[in-house]
């Protein structure tokens, strides 16, 4: 019997505002739109960049002040020096935001979205000390 392989995931991330959403990784994270369900408002949509694709969706205000968790997504990234430099131009960083290698052998920085998702780019390192 032949295993299935799983080829991609597609998180989705809850947005108070999709469009805003949409604007954001286009505009800050280099994201390009690969689809909404509604040009004028839309509810659900997702963004793409190289080969990982994310998908928004709403939620109502009232999930947000009961407690909804935000999500934290890991995505590997083979030059995450580089990429660290392009969004440290798009002012998305906190102020301590840091690139950094990790005792667990990656190097890596990470940020919260406009929603709070949070979002960790690294790339695995074998220290040569």
């Amino acid at each position: 019997m032949s295993k299935a392989i799983l080829h991609q995931i597609h998180p989705v991330l809850p947005v108070r505002n999709v469009a805003e959403a949409i604007d954001y990784y286009i505009e800050k994270l280099g994201f390009e739109l690969a689809f909404k369900d509604d040009n004028d408002n839309p509810s659900y949509g997702g963004v793409v960049r190289d080969n990982i694709e994310i998908h928004l969706q709403w939620h109502d205000e009232s999930d947000w002040t009961e407690g909804m968790d935000s999500v934290l997504l890991r995505i590997y990234v083979e030059d995450v020096d580089t990429l660290f430099e392009e969004y440290k131009t798009q002012l998305v960083f906190h102020e301590n935001t840091a690139l950094r290698n990790t005792t667990w052998g990656t190097r890596e920085f990470g940020f919260y979205d406009k929603n709070k998702n949070g979002l960790v780019f690294y790339k695995n390192f074998r220290s040569s000390e």
